[in-house]
């Protein structure tokens, strides 16, 4: 039995949704410097370009709202025409929400957090799996939150929208296991993204932090390289025999 150290996703193609910046962008390197053709999605694309450029020649950028099925279906179609398949979708793009009493949350507010954290991944995944099941198999890879087994106050619409995800994931796992595409959930604590600051646990972001990190037994936040390492492993053959699992990269904070 060999082990590899590199190229762990050579000849391989990868979509990372909400690669514009944090976990995105640095899953998106990381599948690049592993041998993916990438193809970053952002609802910014001038971000998602800029994600493109790093990644190196052969990288794709598109501007897609992963909350328009449609945009979704022509982007998979798009990869799919450029590269010849998707092996690996990484369900990345995801939105906070600020912390606040559950009574005072809006209708509006909690639509979009359901459509972005937990619709996408449905739209996403109807997009994907044909093409994966015609190819004979892939990975799908999904940015959960370990709020969805360990909530905090004033974000509840945030953990609801979570914890459908890690149900999803389960239930889309046995579905597509006969076709061999697999399905699996990272659950991270805070990540050190600028997304971090709009949860607003406290009055600035270092409070929010300083915070956060009281919470967690290894004392620190998670960096978004943290995660591309943890997707890299499901999306990765080595994961082969993985499916519908949610791996907690959250520093003991669900112990």
């Amino acid at each position: 039995m060999t082990t590899t150290t590199a190229g762990r996703l050579a000849g391989k193609t990868a979509i990372v949704t909400g690669a514009g910046s944090g976990i995105g962008r640095a899953a998106a390197l990381r599948f690049a410097a592993e041998g993916a053709r990438v193809a970053a999605v952002d609802l910014d694309g001038a971000k998602a370009d800029e994600t493109r450029a790093a990644a190196g020649a052969g990288a794709l950028a598109l501007t897609v709202d992963v909350t328009d099925a449609e945009a979704v279906q022509a982007a998979v179609a798009q990869v799919t025409e450029a590269f010849g398949g998707v092996d690996v979708y990484f369900n990345n793009a995801g939105v906070p929400q600020a912390a606040k009493p559950f009574a005072e949350t809006s209708r509006e507010e909690w639509d979009r957090i359901i459509a972005v954290n937990l619709t996408a991944l449905f739209t996403g995944v109807q997009a994907v799996a044909p093409v994966m099941r015609e190819q004979g198999g892939g990975s799908v890879v999904v940015t959960s939150s370990i709020a969805a087994t360990r909530p905090r106050p004033g974000i509840a619409t945030y953990v609801a929208s979570k914890a459908g995800v890690n149900g999803l994931v389960r239930a889309l796992a046995l579905e597509l296991a006969p076709d061999r595409v697999r399905v699996n959930a990272i659950a991270p604590v805070a990540v050190r993204t600028p997304m971090l600051a709009q949860f607003a646990f406290a009055d600035s972001e270092q409070a929010t932090i300083e915070r956060v990190e009281q919470t967690i037994p290894l004392g620190r936040l998670v960096e978004p390289e943290d995660i591309a390492a943890a997707a890299l492993y499901l999306a990765s053959d080595e994961a082969r025999c993985v499916t519908g699992i949610i791996l907690n990269v959250d520093g003991g904070r669900d112990l």
